[in-house]
């Protein structure tokens, strides 16, 4: 379960930081950095952060499998509601109702908070017999 969310989160952050690096270099060439929250939050929640918990994954086995299932989503769910939330938020590109754009926005920071609470939590319940041995 660890193995197959660890690949899906590593390549979900490699998106984001292809986005990330992409964002980055427009600003930079049109010297315009308007976007320049949502890119950091692009590459330290989409890229960073899931990121990390992806190599989590890849080394520690979790006692409670479903829990690494559960995680996963609602990191990812939370990672893209916020960078396209705050996206939509800050430049409202398709004229969206903005009760919608900020209740948008703050549903994937929810999930986002979710995500990092119910992390913490992961780290209490690894397997200390089945971790690989990273000496």
């Amino acid at each position: 379960m660890e193995q197959t969310w660890s690949l899906r989160l590593i390549r979900f952050a490699a998106i984001f930081g292809i986005i990330g690096t992409f964002v980055g270099s427009q600003m930079s060439g049109s010297m315009d950095y308007s976007l320049r929250p949502i890119h950091a939050h692009i590459l330290l929640v989409g890229w960073l952060s899931v990121f990390a918990w992806g190599i989590f994954y890849k080394v520690y086995k979790i006692k409670y499998k479903k829990l690494v299932s559960i995680h996963s989503i609602l990191g990812m769910l939370g990672a893209a509601g916020l960078t396209v939330g705050m996206w939509m938020y800050n430049l409202n590109p398709f004229n969206l109702n903005e009760t919608f754009v900020m209740v948008f926005f703050i549903v994937g920071g929810t999930l986002l908070l979710l995500a990092f609470l119910l992390f913490v939590l992961i780290t209490f319940l690894v397997d200390k017999q089945e971790n690989m041995d990273c000496d």
